[in-house]
């Protein structure tokens, strides 16, 4: 099986609750037909059922739990939660309310928070500060993790570098520039991301324009910072830097820049030095490479919430609720 193959097998083992809030956009719910027929995950769709079917246009979503904030029984419940979250930065129980009949990505993580859902997925019309905003006030960041950062899960055809053409590229979606602090713990959190969803040993990159002292510049020496931080707190863990792109995963120029090391010209976790590398180079992968490119994932909030790509299309979220259902099932371990 290829790797959203395996994702979907390991989903339909032990299935999650999954809420989709943007349950009037198109795309979204062609996806809710293909995960509750091929039976990924339980849907739950946030809105009038009627008008929500009505926008389906066809698709079978007949399966989909219809909640609609206006008539839900436990609002009163995801109310009160909201407040005693919030109530400090000032969210009355009015203002809550108003909040949860309006805002149906809050109503969807109150959903997650109070146990009604396991999981959450959307962005296919909202920007990605707009659907994290509610998750970092509401959920917050996992037990011992410092950061929340985003990666992509990239599959790239006939290829047998990394993990027989699979990789983890992190952070592409979140962290603009982040400190050698910082990226160390993109860098653990990426490693564990990899071993959960792959199932296979992460052997962690971390990237610059230099190879073990090739070029130097501040910009090199945060990714060897990082390096030694990253090393520091996790000494099993396979990881090394600072390495260009190709001393990491090809093995003929890694043993040539960087001999010795047990990750040169083998990694399968590549770790951008900022944002700006790591989107330009998973988009790069991904197009000119023909690529799939599962993501942004989000990795380091306490409960799975998971980030679209607008331009995404219906088979895009499936392979994302996916990997959120399986999120949540290893999260509970």
């Amino acid at each position: 099986m290829n790797f959203l193959e395996t994702i979907k097998a390991k989903a339909k083992a032990d299935k999650k609750t999954i809420v989709l809030p943007e349950s009037f956009e198109k795309r979204t719910l062609d996806a809710a037909e293909i995960i509750l027929a091929e039976g990924i995950a339980n849907v739950i769709l946030v809105g009038n059922k009627d008008e929500i079917i009505k926008k389906a246009d066809g698709a079978d979503i007949s399966k989909a739990v219809f909640i609609d904030p206006a008539n839900y029984e436990n609002f009163d419940k995801l109310v009160d939660k909201f407040v005693e979250l919030r109530g400090a930065k000032g969210i009355t129980p009015e203002k809550a309310k108003e909040t949860l009949l309006k805002d149906p990505l809050y109503f969807g993580v109150l959903l997650v928070k109070c146990e009604y859902a396991d999981g959450m997925v959307a962005g296919a019309i909202n920007a990605t500060a707009n659907v994290l905003r509610p998750c970092l006030q509401i959920l917050k960041t996992a037990p011992g993790t410092k950061i929340v950062s985003a990666f992509f899960v990239m599959i790239v055809p006939d290829c047998d570098l990394g993990a027989n053409g699979t990789f983890v590229f992190a952070d592409c979606g979140l962290e603009q520039n982040p400190t050698p602090e910082k990226l160390a713990a993109i860098a653990q959190s990426s490693a564990k991301s990899f071993e959960m969803l792959v199932g296979e040993e992460p052997i962690v990159a971390m990237l610059s324009h230099s190879t073990k002292g090739s070029a130097k510049h501040d910009d090199v020496t945060k990714v060897v910072e990082a390096t030694k931080i990253a090393k520091e707190e996790n000494p099993g863990l396979k990881l090394d830097g600072e390495f260009q792109l190709d001393a990491a995963i090809i093995k003929s120029v890694g043993e040539l820049k960087a001999p010795g090391s047990e990750v040169a010209g083998k990694a399968n976790v590549l770790v951008f030095p900022d944002l700006d590398a790591g989107n330009i180079g998973y988009k790069l992968v991904q197009r000119l490479a023909k690529a799939e490119a599962y993501g942004p994932i989000t990795q380091g909030i306490a409960k799975p919430v998971n980030d679209l790509s607008r331009g995404c299309v219906a088979e895009d979220i499936v392979g994302v609720v996916a990997i959120t259902a399986v999120q949540s099932q290893l999260a509970g371990k």
